[in-house]
């Protein structure tokens, strides 16, 4: 049976990535008028270089200098080989990036800008590390709001 994903379904997904490194991976990428809450990205060190770290981030939308495409970090993330680490706080961001405006986010006309998600371009949550010789593989859930 196909998974219904008209406007107004809320579904529960989830990804599976194998032997991500420096090559930023986009694990979760956005839809317009989507609202996406992560509730766990799993993470099990394959291999490590001893001075290489793991980055979960989201790119897209600086809400206080009103700029499009930026890297937030969320996490830095130094596992020995063949340890897991488990990130499980719950967060949500949208699918798309608001119609431009002059940051900093002041005022409710640019928060529901923001929610609006009038842009055409997509944000999205992914994971790098930082070479190519330190390797995760990774499991994500998340909850997919449809919006549109």
């Amino acid at each position: 049976m196909a998974i219904s994903r008209g406007a107004g379904t809320e579904i529960i997904r989830s990804v599976h990535f194998e032997d991500v490194d420096n090559t930023a991976e986009k694990i979760i990428i956005g839809v317009q008028h989507h609202i996406y809450t992560v509730l766990s990205v799993i993470c099990y060190c394959a291999n490590r270089n001893a001075s290489e770290n793991a980055y979960l981030g989201i790119q897209g939308y600086d809400s206080n200098a009103g700029t499009t495409n930026q890297t937030h970090w969320l996490s830095k993330i130094s596992c020995a080989q063949g340890e897991t680490f488990v990130f499980n706080d719950k967060f949500s961001f949208n699918g798309f990036e608001p119609t431009d405006f002059a940051g900093p986010m002041d005022n409710a006309t640019k928060q529901d800008a923001i929610a609006d998600q009038g842009s055409s371009v997509a944000q999205y949550l992914f994971f790098q590390t930082d070479g190519g010789s330190t390797q995760y593989d990774l499991t994500v859930s998340f909850i997919d709001q449809n919006n549109a």
